[in-house]
């Protein structure tokens, strides 16, 4: 069994800073992409960013310049780090992991329990 925990959320000001973390344990061979998602209340999750094990990285435009995903792949961990924070970011965050339990097997898709980022004045 794998799972994903995340760190990091809460309440800041407009134009403020936060990191997530996230941690993958558990029973793993390998990790595929990890990634970040977003969402709102009556919204579909969306995706924020995500990163390759190579650090090939896909983000939304929204957070283009503002936001940066890193992993440290010895660690099994994905951060965002999150600038310039908006109200239009205010959301649930979601830790996202393709993983591989073992060798041969097809990669589960792992989410963590989720954290909330209110950004506010």
């Amino acid at each position: 069994q794998v799972q994903l925990v995340e760190s990091g959320g809460g309440w800041v000001q407009p134009g403020g800073s936060l990191r997530l973390s996230c941690a993958a344990s558990g029973s793993i061979f390998r990790i595929d992409t990890m990634g970040w998602y977003r969402q709102t209340l009556g919204k579909q999750r969306e995706l924020v960013a995500d990163i390759t094990p190579g650090g090939s990285i896909v983000s939304a435009n929204s957070v283009k310049g503002r936001f940066t995903i890193s992993r440290d792949n010895a660690k099994n961990a994905v951060y965002l780090q999150m600038n310039s924070l908006k109200p239009d970011d205010t959301a649930t965050y979601y830790c996202n992991a393709h993983i591989h339990t073992m060798p041969e097997d097809r990669a589960l898709e792992v989410w963590g329990q989720g954290t909330l980022i209110t950004v506010s004045s």
